[in-house]
């Protein structure tokens, strides 16, 4: 045995066994998404059904970089409500495939996470990294696959060096340390300023008011660099930031209703978003991190009050992170409070609508800085304790690979295909291919001489139609004119009128202008089935004549079309029979029946 230690290999592979899980699982990730390409199964909730289909539209008009254009969905609105093209993410949309851009953005944030938290780590522990190595880059891997919001995936795996730079710039060590700015006033190209930029500035601010205060002086380079970071946001997301402070158009934002509950319930929602997190952030950290830290807070903690060491309670920096923790999911939760929430609208008018409960998007980040900072204490006890932590770590990142959450497409894709395999019959989930079905909506096209006329989508996501060249009146948008939701709700009175939950859906809301049905809450979904009680559409067809609408998409053949006023021009069916679409037209023409 000693003989072997000796070998160089196995010196080696004692300090750099983590190569071996991070780069088998990147090789994974991408031989089964690129391997089954469009056969493969994405999360459709906020992301097919929404941003996908918009950066689709972007390159079929070619409208990344244009100026004064308004973009086919929603009766066309402005190209300033769509994403940045000075974004990291956006570019991988210009220069690469649609499908080919997703997948390369979820390796992207991987790597992201995970080179992102060995800067930080390395910044903090200068002395200790190359001991902390193994622990660092699972800690930082587990972080970076985390299936968050897949859209603003850069944003959330690149948090770890936003906290790097600052450090860098705070402690301005060396020679060039105005670069430290440059990158700073760089970082927002794969950040977000709705989802973590603005939390960002606020945290600085606390943070620069709160050194200043401890040494007695201005922190100086903090406050510079809040200032670099809010103009670097400001550049690149200059789009968002005319629409909110240039723009007098009023806006569904300012209809938009929200939950004021009490607070008992207000009290159970912190608790459950601190234990669980949200879809769109979701940590994965109830099964091995949390409980991990939350023991590992008790134990640190009781010694501390044994020993009377009240420093070492409010002094730890495990501590501090378990306390922002908290803090965060409070926020969350007093988001519901009405008259508080009212309060910062009145307060800052521009945020009207805004949901500062977004704090919970830092908690992923929190809760694997907080197990890292138990392993690197395991690790220096020595020992068996290193292997200890070696083993929480890889059960940590197993868990998260093995979670079939909203956006595992990894793990979704494997199941459905293996179920597939074994059972010799396919699941009833569209794959990406069968969700956008494109070769079915080039045949439609081309049969019906499609040339721009504005359109609607029935049973299925409007995004089906925007990502096939489709212009739509309906479509999913979080932000655009109240006056253009009032002039869609014209079209779907007559389904809001009969469905109450619908109403309320749509008018305390109304980011889905959809059509909706009269009788079911929801007849769109990702599946091969077609989920509806009834084959009658709802809707006001002058109205929907009115704002320009020509044909309606639909996966339902209209049992009542003729009193609509819509013609059937046409049913057509992919060639591996998963989906079909009927085309009606709204001014009473030819009946293809």
């Amino acid at each position: 045995m000693k003989r072997l230690a000796e070998q160089r290999w196995f010196v080696w592979l004692t300090r750099y066994w983590f190569v071996f899980p991070i780069a088998g699982f990147l090789a994974l990730t991408a031989a089964v998404l690129f391997g089954y390409g469009e056969k493969s199964y994405i999360g459709v909730h906020d992301n097919m059904d929404l941003f996908l289909a918009q950066f689709r539209m972007l390159q079929n008009t070619g409208t990344f970089w244009r100026h004064g254009v308004e973009a086919p969905f929603l009766g066309g609105i402005s190209r300033d409500d769509l994403p940045s093209e000075l974004s990291l993410y956006s570019v991988l949309y210009m220069i690469f495939p649609t499908y080919t851009a997703y997948v390369l953005g979820i390796l992207g944030k991987i790597l992201i996470g995970m080179l992102s938290f060995r800067l930080l780590a390395k910044e903090l522990y200068p002395d200790r990294y190359i001991l902390y190595r193994p622990i660092v880059y699972m800690s930082g891997f587990a972080y970076g696959i985390l299936w968050v919001f897949p859209a603003f995936g850069f944003a959330f795996a690149s948090i770890p060096l936003c906290v790097y730079l600052l450090v860098k710039i705070y402690r301005r060590e060396g020679k060039g340390w105005y670069w430290w700015y440059a990158a700073l006033f760089a970082y927002p190209l794969v950040s977000y300023f709705s989802y973590h930029g603005i939390f960002i500035l606020g945290y600085l601010v606390i943070a620069a008011v709160w050194l200043s205060i401890r040494d007695r002086k201005p922190a100086w380079r903090l406050w510079l660099g809040t200032a670099v970071l809010a103009l670097g946001y400001a550049v690149c997301e200059y789009r968002l930031f005319g629409q909110m402070l240039f723009s007098d158009e009023v806006t569904i934002r300012s209809t938009m209703v929200n939950p004021s509950l009490s607070a008992a319930e207000i009290l159970r929602e912190i608790v459950t978003v601190w234990r669980e997190g949200i879809f769109h952030a979701d940590g994965v950290h109830g099964k091995v991190v949390l409980p991990v830290c939350v023991l590992y807070f008790l134990v640190q903690n009781g010694r501390y009050l044994w020993k009377r060491s009240w420093r070492g309670i409010f002094h730890d920096p495990f501590n501090l992170v378990m306390l922002f923790l908290v803090f965060n999911s409070v926020v969350y939760g007093l988001y519901d409070c009405g008259p508080l929430r009212s309060f910062v609208e009145t307060l800052v008018p521009p945020l009207q609508g805004w949901q500062f409960n977004r704090t919970v998007f830092f908690n992923p980040f929190l809760w694997y800085a907080a197990l890292f900072l138990v392993l690197t204490r395991l690790y220096d006890k020595g020992g068996w304790q290193m292997r200890i932590a070696d083993l929480i770590v890889c059960i940590a990142v197993l868990v998260v690979i093995l979670t079939p959450n909203r956006y595992n497409d990894l793990y979704a894709t494997c199941r459905n295909r293996l179920y597939e395999h074994i059972r010799g019959t396919e699941v009833d989930e569209l794959d990406y291919e069968q969700f956008y079905a494109q070769a079915l909506f080039r045949e439609i096209k081309e049969d019906i001489g499609y040339a721009g006329e504005w359109s609607a989508a029935y049973g299925l996501h409007p995004a089906v139609l925007e990502y096939n060249g489709i212009a739509t009146l309906d479509g999913y948008l979080g932000f655009y004119p109240q006056q253009y939701k009032e002039d869609f709700r014209k079209i779907i009175a007559p389904a809001l009128e009969r469905v109450e939950e619908t109403r309320i859906y749509y008018d305390d809301w109304g980011a889905r202008a959809y059509l909706y049905s009269g009788t079911d809450l929801s007849i769109v979904s990702a599946t091969k089935t077609v989920y509806a009680t009834d084959r009658d559409i709802y809707i006001d067809t002058e109205a929907f004549r009115g704002l320009g609408g020509r044909y309606i998409f639909s996966r339902i053949a209209l049992d009542n079309a003729a009193d609509k006023q819509l013609g059937l021009v046409g049913s057509y069916t992919a060639a591996d029979e998963s989906v079909t679409i009927y085309v009606y037209r709204a001014d009473g023409g030819t009946d293809g029946q």
